[in-house]
């Protein structure tokens, strides 16, 4: 008896400890920022509905210039060297654009590139933005654009090619074999530092800092050079599924086993105190 006692009053003091300290230095390690926004509220929505034999009209006249639409068969009219060279960054494939990004997004990247990318402390007169500003497009002519967009593939995007179509360009996956679209040092010259690669990211950020991170960049690390993607919810939830299968693929085995080995270790403390008191009362 005098034992638990002793195990009791350990614990109040460690409890009281730990209760005392951990939100402390977890407030300052990890200061609270406000959740994902994936209705992106600081974006103006549409407010007219998008004519899509119009929007085919002005993406082929003014964006395969520069992007490829793979699953249309148009190939990009340049190759990733090329394109790196001449953009700073490998221009995406637009295939599943209008279906991974949100729309009101879509149409705030389509007006004013650097606001939807939050990239304003990069980029500016003195170093112009990859992707031009549409501005000079109608509200009319730029649902048509994001209508056709939305309309060019009818099955879902895999996980892996959510990942590559937002991500890849300058993001490495080498544990799945991807490489970055954009040389190494075309990314750092054109954002000012070196992207790396994400294939142990889900295990040294964890999927709750990438839900944030990934919508947001600059909620999480102050003057960062990533910009804001701007997935939808459901295509972000892919994209980390697809790091969790690749950074992280033993998750559920590993959980598994932890929950069987804390079973383990409370039925042998319950046999080894059983054991003790038996040894103690054969003493006395």
């Amino acid at each position: 008896m005098r034992e638990i006692k002793i195990l009791a009053i350990v614990i109040f003091f460690t409890a009281v400890t730990y209760w005392g300290v951990e939100p402390y230095a977890h407030s300052q390690m990890h200061p609270h920022v406000a959740p994902a926004d994936f209705s992106f509220k600081d974006m103006e929505p549409l407010h007219v509905n998008g004519n899509i034999d119009n929007g085919k009209a002005l993406v082929e006249a003014n964006c395969i210039a520069c992007h490829s639409i793979k699953s249309l068969g148009l190939e990009a009219p340049m190759s990733f060297e090329e394109a790196a060279s001449a953009y700073g960054v490998v221009p995406p494939d637009l295939s599943h654009a209008g279906v991974i990004y949100d729309k009101n997004y879509l149409a705030g990247f389509l007006k004013d590139p650097v606001n939807a990318t939050k990239l304003s402390h990069k980029f500016g007169d003195a170093k112009p933005y990859a992707m031009p500003s549409f501005a000079f497009l109608s509200e009319q002519e730029i649902a048509d654009v994001v209508a056709y967009l939305g309309n060019i593939v009818a099955t879902k995007a895999s996980n892996k090619m959510v990942f590559e179509e937002a991500c890849g360009r300058c993001h490495s996956m080498k544990y799945d074999g991807l490489k970055a679209q954009t040389p190494t040092l075309s990314i750092q010259n054109y954002l000012g530092a070196v992207a790396p690669d994400v294939s142990m990211m889900i295990r040294s950020k964890k999927a709750e800092y990438l839900n944030t991170f990934i919508n947001e960049p600059l909620k999480m690390v102050e003057g960062i050079a990533m910009p804001r993607v701007g997935l939808t919810e459901a295509s972000q939830e892919q994209v980390i599924a697809y790091m969790e299968s690749v950074g992280d693929r033993k998750k559920a085995e590993r959980e598994s086993l932890g929950l069987k080995l804390i079973g383990f270790m409370a039925i042998f403390t319950l046999i080894a105190y059983l054991w003790k008191v038996q040894i103690w009362k054969e003493v006395e």
